[in-house]
């Protein structure tokens, strides 16, 4: 029996715009599309970390407009279909996304939090309504059993979403974790279901596999991992193991090597790795695109970025709530300063 073909998305150029504040250029747009493009990347996905229309003091303004990144990107994109991350809430559907679909987008994925879809039915209509490839994403998906990430992403399905992707966006799945989720979908919906992962704990690719295997057919990987935190399953090795185990992705695996390779030197200040606050990251369950924004805080107040991310992960937090990070710094040291006048 042949396995079946496994359509590869590339936000190296949206997720990975997380590791370098928003301030991708549109020069490096331009180096990194053209690259993928000539590999046979399915799709990439490009804009703000946070997706269309988040640029802001509160996730952080990004160094091109979405226009000129998007723009960017339809230039050098000749068989390679453009994509956007839309999280309803930043994204409008009048001044933003109607202004992206005219611009040429082609692939529109539309993200909530995993117990929210509600919010995408209006967004998901239009994308459909004008014709676009359109996926529901229900992001932080730790947060959810199974069984309720099914009613989740039931609705979008309802609502025309043309598949559903799962995000680990904190990094903190292991592999039997992706297998109940996915399982699970697959078993309740009738649309394809895929996997966004991030290596917060080492498992990016490890998950992604998993994933498959539990018969989702859609998976995320960026160049070298660029992207948030610790960074995403890179593509370049996605590639090279869904070829191994006999998956066609239509990818090839020199040539996503080669763009790996010049991502590394055009638009990443570092490779990402794993690092001890990205592992308590992970386990605290915290968005990794908090990372920057808490290395910054805690370092100005002194305070230990592990401690903020074992509170944040208490207080169960989730992108767009970047303004909580301040208030836990400024707890901590109130803790400390009562622990220094009882000593």
């Amino acid at each position: 029996m042949s396995k079946p073909y496994i359509l590869i998305s590339d936000p190296t150029l949206r997720d990975g715009n997380h590791a370098v504040a928003h301030q991708l250029s549109a020069k490096q747009i331009a180096i990194y599309a053209a690259a993928a493009d000539k590999a046979g990347v399915p799709i990439v996905e490009v804009g703000h970390g946070n997706g269309l229309g988040a640029s802001s003091l509160q996730v952080g303004e990004s160094l091109e407009s979405d226009v000129v990144l998007l723009k960017t990107a339809r230039k050098n994109l000749t068989n390679t279909k453009l994509g956007i991350h839309v999280i309803p809430g930043f994204a409008t559907i009048n001044r933003d996304l109607k202004l992206a679909v005219d611009i040429g987008v082609d692939v529109i994925r539309i993200a909530s939090h995993c117990t929210e879809a509600d919010i995408t039915q209006r967004h998901i209509g239009y994308a459909r309504e004008r014709g676009k490839e359109t996926y529901g994403v229900l992001m932080m998906t730790h947060m959810a059993t199974p069984e309720l990430l099914v009613e989740e992403a039931q609705k979008m399905e309802l609502y025309g979403a043309e598949g559903i992707i799962i995000m680990d966006s904190a990094g903190a799945f292991l592999p039997g974790d992706v297998v109940d989720r996915i399982t699970a979908l697959v078993d309740g919906l009738s649309i394809p279901i895929g996997f966004h992962g991030h290596n917060n704990l080492g498992m990016g690719i490890a998950n992604s596999l998993a994933a498959i295997e539990a018969g989702a057919t859609m998976l995320d990987g960026t160049a070298k991992g660029f992207g948030a935190g610790a960074g995403n399953a890179q593509i370049e090795v996605l590639v090279a193991v869904l070829e191994k185990l006999g998956y066609a992705t239509g990818i090839d695996l020199y040539k996503i090597l080669d763009a790996a390779d010049l991502a590394e030197r055009e638009i990443m200040p570092l490779v990402p790795v794993i690092k001890s606050e990205s592992i308590i990251s992970g386990l605290s369950g915290v968005f990794s695109g908090f990372s920057k924004h808490v290395s910054r805080i805690s370092s100005e107040y002194g305070v230990d970025q592990r401690d903020v991310y074992r509170k944040l992960g208490k207080r169960k937090v989730v992108a767009g709530q970047e303004d909580l990070i301040i208030e836990v710094v400024l707890e901590l040291v109130k803790i400390r300063k009562n622990a220094a006048r009882v000593n």
